[in-house]
């Protein structure tokens, strides 16, 4: 069982996150959103980080519109002083942290033998070292039965035709921290820790993509479509919620079918 106040009972009690305070990173635009939202739609508390605050507080009022309860604090995941003052907040207003989602991303697509090491660093920065400084953080204040969930990409287990090498390597570095953190964390602590590996879907990352690109990858996917946003969020509330308490260290792969042909 989770640490929420009250133990959900049933099966769909068990998907219920009353009582529970998330952190979402990157909720300020694409998935961040959809995360965001899902997790207040079943009864969380989520404090939104992210550096665009401006965006983040429109997000906030389509949570409170709807009902919900949700913070903003501007971060840049990559300065570790930043992930503190994200997770302080949530403790100061809210009392506690249960569960991290760590969304926060940006990808380049740079040609090997010309991207820069300052171009290569940001987005490891970002992708990878800022989920680890957000997993520090919050490890260190979760109480047993907590969830974190790392989104990670299919470009961590595959390709996709672009030169993506910062990128993929974020991604696939990002699998490799969720299982050791799983590892450190899941017994000593109580502390599950998952990632999920999406496929296509909308986001401000790929709507920089060409639609010639976009057309020429679909044939990969089984489904023969992009996903939808609920479509992952509900895979989230999966990994976040009691009903995956016997699940950690692991890595849900979203993507309609592409990395099994």
């Amino acid at each position: 069982m989770g640490n929420s106040d009250q133990a959900p009972t049933g099966i769909l009690g068990r998907f219920r996150l009353n009582g529970r305070v998330a952190i979402v990173t990157g909720a300020s635009s694409g998935l961040g959103v959809a995360f965001a939202q899902a997790l207040a739609e079943v009864g969380a508390t989520v404090v939104l980080g992210a550096r665009r605050v401006e965006k983040l507080q429109e997000v906030q009022r389509s949570i409170t519109d709807a009902g919900g309860t949700a913070a903003v604090v501007q971060c840049d995941v990559s300065i570790p002083e930043d992930c503190h003052r994200l997770v302080s907040t949530a403790i100061k207003q809210f009392g506690r942290v249960d569960i991290l989602v760590n969304n926060a991303g940006k990808g380049t697509a740079f040609p090997a033998t010309r991207e820069t090491p300052e171009q290569f660093r940001e987005v490891i920065d970002v992708n990878l070292n800022g989920c680890y400084w957000m997993a520090q953080e919050c490890g260190r204040v979760m109480k047993p039965g907590s969830s974190i969930v790392n989104v990670s990409s299919i470009l961590g287990l595959t390709t996709a035709g672009l030169p993506q090498a910062a990128y993929a390597a974020s991604k696939a570095g990002l699998i490799g921290l969720t299982r050791d953190l799983a590892q450190q964390w899941s017994g000593r602590k109580g502390i599950r820790v998952n990632a999920l590996a999406p496929g296509f879907f909308p986001s401000e990352m790929s709507a920089q993509y060409p639609q010639s690109y976009v057309d020429s990858q679909m044939p990969r996917v089984l489904l023969s479509r992009m996903g939808e946003p609920v479509e992952l969020a509900s895979a989230l509330i999966f990994l976040a919620s009691d009903a995956a308490s016997y699940v950690t260290g692991q890595t849900i792969v979203v993507d309609g079918g592409v990395t099994v042909t």
